[in-house]
């Protein structure tokens, strides 16, 4: 089942604002705990901010709000930091950045930058303590697999993180990645073609529209974000052609600096212009 996705800038009405945006996310929340059942729903599985779904940091008071939701009902929450964990965001976790308490944290890439295989789960003291009484009273609950703890993948993790501390690359993420949105807003905030420049930490993201005023969206035949995309890479800088719509989204290694920001900056301005004038 899916809930309203916290996207800001595809409110269904122009005129809410952010408050009221996240007051309707938790309506639709309510609406379907009261149709479904609350005790048929297992938990609430969110990323802090949305990666892949097109690079979205939720608005200003939406991970208390849904919290709220969730506990009344007795709901788990599971934070998908798949993307956001280990950095990404400027903290070690978006649920430090965002004041979530899950009870189950998925991690995965940032883990060990992706050198080697290796992901794994955080799970609460509230659910630990349930499965120790579940072993106690019922044996032990099997839950391994053939490359559980593999040692490489495992001492590639341990490397990497040290690594993560050693550089300083959080502290990093945070105020390069500041400086990175900060810029590609000056410098494509006001583009005609352009409906939304937004990002949180090490991730950015423009969404281009036809008609900004309207905020209506380019026909998906001509492939807007597809091409802005392809017209950044012969420039050397790599961006992603997002699959929610024309959206151009950042990423970069958390090891970046200001000049390197600028040069993203510079070049994705050309490949708008070249593209969309």
């Amino acid at each position: 089942m899916h809930t309203q996705a916290p996207d800001y800038f595809r409110r269904p009405d122009l005129s809410l604002s952010e408050s009221d945006f996240v007051a309707h996310c938790v309506d639709d929340l309510e609406r379907l705990i009261a149709r479904e059942g609350a005790d048929t729903i297992a938990a609430f599985i969110g990323e802090p901010a949305l990666g892949t779904g097109g690079i979205v940091p939720p608005p200003a008071g939406y991970w208390d709000a849904i919290q709220t939701v969730l506990r009344k009902h007795d709901i788990l929450l599971i934070s998908d930091e798949v993307v956001t964990g280990f950095g990404r965001l400027g903290t070690m976790f978006g649920s430090d950045h965002y004041g979530i308490e899950a009870d189950f944290i998925t991690i995965a890439k940032g883990l060990t930058s992706a050198y080697a295989p290796l992901s794994g789960s955080i799970v609460s003291d509230k659910v630990w303590k349930v499965l120790e009484q579940g072993t106690d009273e019922n044996g032990p609950i099997g839950h391994g697999w053939t490359y559980s703890a593999h040692p490489i993948g495992a001492a590639a993790g341990v490397a990497n993180l040290k690594l993560i501390d050693d550089l300083g690359l959080v502290q990093n993420a945070g105020e390069t990645g500041r400086y990175l949105n900060e810029q590609m807003r000056a410098a494509l905030g006001d583009h005609v073609h352009v409906g939304d420049v937004r990002g949180e930490g090490m991730l950015c993201a423009v969404e281009f529209v036809e008609d900004r005023a309207t905020r209506t969206f380019f026909d998906p035949a001509k492939k807007v974000g597809p091409s802005v995309a392809a017209a950044l890479l012969k420039r050397g800088v790599i961006g992603r052609a997002m699959p929610q719509g024309d959206i151009l989204g950042f990423a970069p290694p958390l090891c970046l600096t200001k000049a390197q920001a600028d040069e993203v900056v510079s070049k994705a301005t050309e490949a708008v212009r070249e593209v969309l004038g």
